[in-house]
């Protein structure tokens, strides 16, 4: 049941317009301001030339933050970020890095700015500290941010911010992640802005008071440093640059980067067909002990120059599953930036105007205090960001001169395991906590003309890192097994998805003491790698330990183990959320998520299944079940059984459908590609009005209007292994609700236009493309 704490409202952030904000603001706090008529004053030599610096200013503060900071999280897989703004917070210029980190940035200086200007006081020399995830700078509590104001002759200039994933900063369990809290106090206490730094100094206090909170304070006080001198060094960095061209003409730069940015992704939009694309997604398991699905929707409304997200209809907030507002902003940013504005420079302050955001209060994508919200980054917001991208695609895919950017979905989330203990290695007792970072390198999705990437990493951190296994066997009293790309794990498609990978960790030999593990992983049953155009999902997420190994490998071992079977021992299955224990004879194994497919398989040509054969990315099982294609004397095609396992795969498709027979191809020939909805389906005149046909065989389906065909189109619903041999085969493991692979293909030549692992009642798509109209 909700909770409602009056007045937490205060403590609360949401994008306002400038001249609004600038009325909320203490009149003592002066501010840098330009004309906007004076944009373009300043020549196109000087523009590029500050712009250029202003970018090397961004990099520069993340190797200061790197070099300084002694976390795992920082040095080695890049899970932080950065900014510079203008006077009011908006984002000039971001980092490469993780960029659900900055997606919100901008709302903790709004907040600032109103709650802080007049007590205590926002003067050259301080910063300020927050990680509450319901004003921003954050997804959740363990994000970090030190937001750092500019001044410049007494008036305030700008912004610098820094933040990165903090490994424990408090709560019930190690790690800050607790899979059973009930509420935001069962977690890592939110912070709102702090002052932390006073004209230059550090606040002892307050950074004893931060770092008390800690299970690893001498670590949490290293990074609150690194973040506070690359906010230093930056703002020495943007005041060099006023030294040299003048305030007015870098201001005038900045506003000029943010408005450019905006042109021109408004001109990418005004050139993309009109319409609204649906889509609707899950979260498992919303706290220890639960079975349930919780669903997110999304429908996206492109018109003319601007995008509308409107996410009604998700789900009330429930366990640890939520985040706030700014988390599924974040969760919009960090898709649409790298999909939609990949050719277009960074300065998100611009890019941000560009769409708007519909949504209802108290569900599990805006929560409201004082819900659990640990899961935010990784799991509501990530899982918004899964459907905006699965939208975006859809809609990128309808335009010909764009196809060459659509995307299946990626990794779909990373797979949470919080490992903590006391390393006992050479005769000492020292506590560690640290989640397992090998999991960044998840697979990219496939796109219309290429494979994905094979463990490629993470599409909202594009400099994401997964960390070299001998220092995570350095710093922590573990020993990998093997850590290796998972054979079947990328989503089956006319275009493969990219592979994911899977690690398995023992105890060091000298570990006497169990270890705790925390888990959280989203993707079990209803995967969020979705494939796209009939493309299959990418793999099942899953979590394991073998208990009772044989432990000979460890010591003397001259082969690495190919797989589970080898360790011996009996299995448990871990739950989406839920911890247990890792001790001496134990192994856990993780197997994180690969990119999803684009297309139907049964198109795959048979030649590159054999490649993929031969380069063990497909085994021959799933080369005959999954793609049709059947190999003789280990890598060489047989044409005629190839030929007869396709048909005898649409059979199947006809019978779970339906359909009285295999049909043949129609011989009405295709419609014309340039007015492709993708892969599979175009538009063509009816007599009824614009109609959907089949591409392949020209089947006519239905009337466009409102998505009306999609009712049309022939359904299998399926147990989940028929996707394939990565897909988890038992969903009642983790779920009582059922779970079924839908397919919806052509009536004629049944090839797949929409393939899904989903529960039974998920609703078919409701897409309306309005410029086809």
């Amino acid at each position: 049941m909700r909770t409602t704490i009056p007045g937490s409202e205060a403590f609360t952030s949401r994008p306002v317009p400038r001249e609004e904000l600038l009325e909320q603001i203490s009149p003592d706090l002066v501010l840098h301001r330009v004309d906007d008529r004076r944009v373009d004053d300043v020549s196109a030599l000087t523009y590029e030339v500050v712009r250029h610096r202003l970018w090397a200013i961004t990099q520069e503060m993340g190797e200061t933050l790197r070099r300084m900071s002694g976390s795992h999280v920082v040095t080695e897989s890049n899970d932080y970020n950065f900014s510079i703004c203008d006077e009011i917070g908006d984002q000039v210029q971001v980092g490469t890095y993780n960029i659900g980190l900055i997606g919100s940035m901008d709302l903790a200086i709004f907040w600032t700015l109103r709650n802080r200007s007049d007590n205590p006081g926002i003067a050259e020399g301080d910063m300020f500290l927050c990680n509450d995830p319901w004003i921003g700078g954050g997804l959740h509590q363990n994000d970090a941010a030190v937001l750092a104001p500019i001044f410049h002759e007494g008036k305030l200039f700008g912004w610098t911010t820094a933040i990165a994933h903090q490994v424990d900063l408090g709560g019930s369990r190690p790690g800050s992640f607790s899979p059973s809290a009930q509420d935001v106090f069962g977690e890592a206490v939110p912070t709102p802005p702090i002052k932390v730094v006073r004209n230059g100094v550090l606040q002892r206090d307050v950074a004893d008071a931060w770092v008390r909170r800690s299970r690893l304070p001498h670590l949490v006080g290293l990074d609150l440093r690194a973040k506070i001198a690359a906010n230093k060094n930056a703002a020495d960095g943007v005041l060099r640059l006023i030294a040299k061209y003048g305030a007015d003409a870098v201001k005038t730069v900045m506003r000029r980067m943010m408005d450019d940015a905006e042109t021109r992704l408004r001109a990418k939009l005004t050139a993309l067909p009109d319409g609204t694309w649906s889509a609707v997604g899950y979260q498992e398991q919303s706290r220890t002990g639960d079975r349930g699905l919780h669903a997110i929707k999304v429908a996206m409304t492109k018109e003319h120059n601007r995008l509308v997200f409107d996410f009604r209809g998700t789900a009330e907030q429930t366990g640890i599953i939520n985040c706030p507002y700014p988390g599924l902003r974040a969760g919009i940013v960090f898709t649409l930036l790298p999909l939609l504005a990949g050719d277009i420079p960074w300065a998100a302050g611009g890019l941000m105007r560009c769409f708007e955001i519909v949504t209802d209060e108290h569900t599990i994508t805006n929560a409201s205090f004082p819900a659990a919200v640990g899961k935010g980054p990784f799991g509501p917001a990530w899982g918004a960001g899964n459907l905006v991208a699965e939208v975006l695609a859809k809609m990128l895919d309808a335009e010909p001169a764009h196809r060459d950017d659509v995307q299946s979905i990626c990794n779909g989330t990373t797979d949470l395991c919080v490992v903590s203990g006391v390393d006992v290695r050479g005769g000492g007792r020292k506590g560690f906590i640290s989640p397992i970072f090998d999991v960044m390198a998840g697979g990219y999705g496939a796109q219309v003309h290429h494979d994905g990437v094979d463990t490629g990493g993470r599409l909202i951190i594009p400099s994401a890192r997964a960390p070299d296994v001998e220092m995570t066997e350095y710093l922590y009293p573990l020993v990998a097994l093997w850590r290796r790309e998972q054979i079947d794990s990328g989503g089956p498609g006319r275009q493969r998805g990219g592979m994911s990978g899977s690690v398995c960790y023992v105890q060091h030999p000298d570990q006497t003491e169990p270890m705790s593990l925390v888990v959280s992983g989203t993707g079990k049953v209803a995967n969020q790698n979705v494939g796209l155009a009939g493309g299959y999902p990418g793999n099942s997420q899953l979590d394991l330990v073998v208990r009772g190994i044989d432990l000979p490998q460890l010591k003397g071992a001259v082969t690495i183990p190919s797989g589970l079977g080898e360790l011996g021992g009996e299995t448990e299955v871990l739950p989406c959320e839920g911890e247990s224990t890792l001790g001496r004879g134990d192994a856990l194994y993780l197997h994180w998520q690969a990119g999803g497919g684009y297309g139907d398989p049964l198109l795959r040509p048979a030649e590159g299944v054999r490649e993929d054969v031969a380069q063990f990315r497909v085994s021959t099982a799933a080369a005959r079940d999954v793609y049709g294609v059947v190999l003789r004397g280990g890598f060489e095609v047989d044409p005629d059984a190839t030929a007869l396992a396709r048909q005898e795969l649409l059979r199947r498709r006809a019978v779970d459908a339906g359909l009285p027979d295999v049909p043949g191809r129609a011989a009405s020939g295709r419609p014309e590609p340039g007015r492709r909805l993708d892969d599979n389906l175009a538009v063509v005149d009816s007599a009824d009005g614009p109609s959907v046909a089949c591409a392949h065989c020209g089947t006519v389906i239905g009337p466009l209007a409102d998505g009306a065909f999609f009712s049309s189109l022939a359904r299998r619903d399926a147990p989940p292994s028929e996707a394939g041999p990565h897909i988890w085969s038992d969903p009642s493991v983790y779920t009582d609700v059922p779970i079924v692979f839908r397919q919806l293909f052509c009536p004629t030549c049944l090839v797949a236009v929409h393939s899904r692992v989903v529960p039974v009642d998920h609703p078919l798509p409701a897409d309306v493309f309005r410029s086809f109209g």
